[in-house]
């Protein structure tokens, strides 16, 4: 099984009211959680680490994870409030104003996480959860503990605006990418964690010598590439569709990479240390074609197996 560490939210989507007037709705979201949502659709074993709350935007969030076969067996519930992501949309581009303090997901601990995960192979980090602690705390923790024995793609997904402490944050991520045999950045991302002059190109050897196998960057409109510890690179182009909205293509993009790397039963450390540039082309592509549906409809709303 795939386990995918880290928020589940509500995206609170705006949508006009009867009236005219700007309203909301809420979508159940985060991007572990549209990731975990793509993965079950596409057919994959998959479940999620998380903590859910008692309120009715819990009960939307675990009812999503059900109805798209992800497994809960490592939701952490709790009476906390659910995170509420409120999105603005401009040309199709989501900005978000969210509402965490004190979070079903965010005060996770340290302490809260398991010390088994029978079944598991495969473990997936990202997002918001990185940043917000005491959560992101939690999540390195289980990293710890279990890196050696999983496979693990690492998406950073930078938001500056969450991270109260640099120095802190950069050494937990940096210690995070030490562990991951994935890594997935976008250019923002690779500028950020790398910074300086440099082109992204120049900045992608930093990171293979931290320890991953694997750095994938993504150029939204341009396509993505991945780069291997052997020296060698590919790269694939987007699928042009009509974007309704970007929200969850990133999330449903890594889904896609890794379904198929575990199709291909690559999906292990030891399968990562020898992929070729064949394999995660196949991934790229899959990653791609996801989330070309993803962007041409509202929401994160990650395509079935059957809609490719």
């Amino acid at each position: 099984m795939i386990l995918c560490c880290g928020e589940a939210l509500i995206d609170m989507i705006p949508t006009p009211t009867t009236d005219g007037a700007q309203g909301f709705v809420p979508h159940s979201g985060g991007a572990i959680f549209n990731t975990a949502i793509a993965l079950g659709r596409l057919g994959a074993s998959v479940g999620m680490l998380t903590g859910l709350s008692s309120d009715m935007f819990g009960a939307q969030l675990s009812d999503a994870l059900t109805d798209s076969h992800v497994d809960q067996t490592h939701v952490i519930r709790s009476d906390r409030p659910s995170t509420l992501a409120f999105v603005q949309l401009k040309d199709g581009q989501a900005s978000y104003s969210f509402l965490d303090e004190n979070s079903a997901g965010r005060m996770l601990r340290p302490e809260d996480m398991p010390a088994q995960l029978p079944g598991t192979t495969a473990l997936y980090f990202g997002g918001i959860s990185l940043a917000c602690e005491p959560c992101a705390d939690a999540y390195a923790a289980l990293l710890d503990q279990h890196a050696d024995a999983c496979a693990v793609m690492l998406d950073p997904n930078i938001r500056p605006g969450f991270i109260a402490d640099e120095t802190r944050y950069r050494t937990r991520l940096n210690r995070m990418i030490e562990q991951a045999d994935i890594v997935k950045v976008s250019d923002e991302d690779l500028n950020w964690i790398v910074p300086g002059p440099e082109s992204l190109t120049e900045k992608v050897p930093a990171l293979l010598e931290a320890g991953p196998s694997v750095v994938i960057i993504t150029k939204g409109s341009e396509g993505a590439s991945a780069y291997l510890n052997d020296g060698s690179e590919t790269s694939v182009s987007v699928k042009q569709v009509q974007v309704v909205d970007t929200v969850g293509a990133g999330d449903t993009f890594n889904a896609g990479v890794l379904a198929q790397l575990d199709a291909d039963g690559l999906l292990t450390k030891s399968g990562l240390r020898s992929v070729d540039v064949s394999a995660i082309r196949s991934a790229l592509s899959k990653g791609a074609e996801v989330a070309a549906v993803t962007v041409s409809r509202a929401g994160a709303n990650p395509p079935w197996a059957h809609e490719l």
